[in-house]
């Protein structure tokens, strides 16, 4: 008999099939049965699991993971969507399920783990299999690991505003550099902080294929297996939740959600093309003066003459003006400590276009309040931005919660297409004051920066006569 693939194959119910026999034999036959099980027993250890000899062995094997994984040294991620949901370590690294059996059947499989993470994929032990320039995050260096295939998408990504160009623009002009390109200049603690906190969202291509973002939790999403297109709800909404996802799926409080979603099911890349996400090549200022983004008029066409609405309207506003509902805000935020000191709140607010060199055409646009204050991030040893007024604290705004019908443009039974939107006296009443952005709804370090966009001067002078 052959006793290797007899202890290969033992199990529960072929030891008591074999235990059987062994009765039937003698003494001596059956000890020397016996010690040569044993000993092939042992030469079978890496097939028993306990003995790992590769990457894979040990990331299938998640007994293995539990016992020599590392605890986490930082706590969990935290960002604007809140402090993110939480995974155990071997948890995130774990290969298994149905993704990892299609990631065994794909081009990113054969490439092998050493290929991209570098490190010892033959190592019986941690420490080796984890040395040799290994890194747990290949997409960090994507020039040397993503680029190999993807030259040109990673070529490209490197100014794409999902890399985090706009909002690096934001921080290095308010605390008085030039722009994203002298990100570097801050002091280091300041960029500790940036990379603890706002690049939680503002990733890499792993982020987005592979992986769940920061905020998101972090780890494999689906077994190692890369997605060319990123799930909506477990990647985009992870980053862009109470000021994008929850608003589109009408989870914020007295909303519904979005006409796109529930008449038509479309997902963020039916609008939003991967050109878009990775970019161009095009370094811009911000976000909105990239002409690869989707506009209303690619699929609506011909509105200027649809109504009286957009007649009169048309080059005067944007479209979310009237077809927004309430959408999300927040200010003030102390950055790694109490977060938002202005918490989060539903509001609408039209203001003069504070990108009207961007935005062109409109006099008038939508704003939301943003996370900035001077001393956001005091914490970092920034007590004050010298810049701080760069920027008002109210952002150009395209609420993603679109519909048809808006207390805007469905005024009760009996009112004219203008009455929930003109301004008007009724007695002491200023009717509709609160759909735009006056002086007075600023706090006092608010002034300087933002004074320029409220609309106290620049309102119709016949409204309120």
């Amino acid at each position: 008999m052959n006793w290797s693939i007899f202890a290969a194959d033992v199990s529960s119910s072929s030891v008591k099939k074999y235990t059987m026999r062994f009765r039937l034999l003698k003494l001596p036959l059956a000890l020397v049965a016996f010690i040569c099980l044993l000993v092939s027993c042992e030469n079978h250890k890496a097939f028993m699991g306990e003995e790992i000899s590769s990457c894979e062995e040990c990331h299938t094997n998640y007994a293995t993971l539990q016992k020599v994984f590392s605890p986490d040294a930082e706590p969990p991620a935290s960002g604007c969507g809140g402090e993110a949901p939480y995974y155990e370590p071997y948890d995130r690294v774990y290969m298994g399920g149905a993704g990892f059996e299609e990631f065994k059947q794909s081009g990113h499989y054969g490439i092998g783990c050493a290929g991209c993470h570098n490190g010892d994929d033959k190592a019986k032990e941690k420490e080796k299999a984890h040395s040799g320039a290994f890194i747990s995050h290949p997409s960090s260096a994507p020039e040397e690991s993503c680029a190999v295939c993807h030259a040109e998408v990673v070529e490209k990504f490197s100014t794409s505003l999902h890399n985090g160009m706009g909002q690096k623009r934001k921080v290095t002009i308010r605390s008085g550099l030039s722009g994203a390109d002298e990100f570097d200049k801050l002091p280091a603690h300041q960029i500790e902080g940036y990379n603890k906190n706002c690049a939680t969202c503002h990733g890499s291509c792993g982020n987005c294929h592979v992986s769940r973002p920061k905020i998101g939790g972090g780890g494999l999403a689906n077994g190692h297996m890369f997605r060319k297109e990123p799930d909506m709800v477990g990647v985009c909404v992870s980053c862009h939740s109470s000021r994008g996802g929850h608003a589109y799926m009408g989870v914020a409080s007295g909303t519904v959600p979005d006409v796109h979603l529930s008449k038509k099911g479309y997902k963020c890349t039916t609008c939003h093309s991967g050109e878009e996400l990775h970019g161009d090549g095009t370094k811009v200022e911000q976000r909105y003066a990239y002409d690869k983004l989707p506009k209303c008029q690619d699929c609506h066409t011909g509105m200027a003459d649809k109504n009286t609405y957009h007649t009169v309207h048309i080059t005067t506003f944007d479209c979310q003006i009237c077809h927004s509902q309430v959408y999300n805000n927040c200010g003030s935020c102390h950055v790694h400590l109490e977060g938002a000191r202005i918490p989060s709140y539903m509001d609408f607010k039209i203001a003069l276009n504070p990108l009207p060199e961007i935005k062109t055409g409109f006099k008038f646009a939508l704003v939301r309040r943003t996370l900035a204050a001077p001393d956001s991030w005091s914490a970092y040893d920034v007590p004050t931005m010298s810049n701080f007024d760069a920027f008002p604290t109210y952002n150009y705004t395209t609420p993603h919660n679109i519909l048809r019908w808006t207390d805007r443009t469905k005024p009760a039974a009996g009112g004219t297409c203008y009455s929930n939107c003109h301004l008007r006296t009724e007695g002491t009443t200023v009717v509709n004051k609160n759909l735009y952005l006056f002086k007075s709804n600023l706090l006092d370090w608010e002034l300087n920066a933002t004074t320029r966009i409220t609309v106290d001067n620049d309102l119709p002078s016949g409204w309120l006569n």
